[in-house]
C-alpha cells in the first residue's frame, strides 16, 4: 500500500482523531473475517439481550441444550482464541493457561450461573478476545499455535473460526434472528486454519 491508499489514509486520520491511546488492529490482520466476527458479535449480543433471564432457561434450537449452554458455550470458545492470539502475541507456540480457575470451562456448570453472571461470562470473553487481537503485532498473525488439546492453529484463522461459531450460536439460541440476517462468507466452506494431530 501507498501513503495516498484510502484505507492508509483513512486509518491515519482515525488514529489521529483517537489518539495514542487507542487500539487499533495490525495492517496485517484480517480485516474482513475481523470485521465478520465483530458484527457476529454484536448480532449475538443483540439475540441474547431480547431474552429475558428466565428465558434463557428456554430449549435452543440443539437437542437437549438451552439457551444458557449456547451462551456459555460461545464465551468459552472466545476465552480459548484469546489464549491462543496471546500465546502468539507473546512468541509461545503452546497455548498457555496462566491462571488454574481458566481449566474449569464446564459447559454444564456455567450453564447453572445465575443470568446476570452468565451474561457477564460473555460479554468479558468477547472483549478480552477483541483486545488480544487489537494487540497482536504484524508477526504474531504469521504464527501458528499448538493448542492444549494438540491441534495447530493458525492465529490468522481465528477470526473467521470465531466468526463461524458466533453466527451459528446466534442462530442456535432459538430467537428472532431471520436467515437473511447471515452473511454468505458464514455459510461458505471452511477456510484451512485448524489441523489435528
Amino acid at each position: 500500500m501507498t501513503r495516498t491508499d484510502p484505507d492508509t489514509l483513512a486509518r491515519a486520520q482515525l488514529q489521529e482523531r483517537l489518539g495514542s491511546g487507542a487500539r487499533y488492529d495490525a495492517p496485517s490482520a484480517p480485516a474482513a473475517d475481523l470485521l465478520l466476527a465483530r458484527r457476529g458479535t454484536a448480532y449475538f449480543a443483540r439475540q441474547l439481550n431480547s431474552f429475558t433471564d428466565a428465558q434463557l432457561d428456554g430449549p435452543s434450537a440443539f437437542a437437549g441444550q438451552t439457551r444458557r449452554h449456547v451462551v456459555a458455550g460461545v464465551a468459552f470458545h472466545a476465552r480459548w482464541l484469546a489464549r491462543l492470539v496471546a500465546a502468539a502475541r507473546l512468541g509461545l507456540e503452546v497455548e498457555t493457561i496462566v491462571e488454574p480457575e481458566l481449566m474449569l470451562e464446564d459447559i454444564e456448570l456455567a450453564a447453572t450461573l445465575p443470568a446476570h453472571a452468565l451474561r457477564y461470562l460473555f460479554r468479558h470473553s468477547e472483549v478480552h478476545l477483541s483486545v488480544e487481537w487489537r494487540d497482536l503485532p504484524d508477526e504474531g498473525w504469521l504464527r501458528t499455535v499448538r493448542s492444549l488439546d494438540g491441534r495447530s492453529v493458525r492465529v490468522d484463522a481465528t477470526p473467521l473460526m470465531r466468526a463461524r461459531e458466533i453466527w451459528e450460536a446466534a442462530r442456535t439460541l432459538n430467537g428472532s434472528w431471520r436467515s437473511s440476517d447471515i452473511p454468505a462468507a458464514i455459510s461458505g466452506p471452511p477456510k484451512p486454519g485448524v489441523t489435528s494431530q
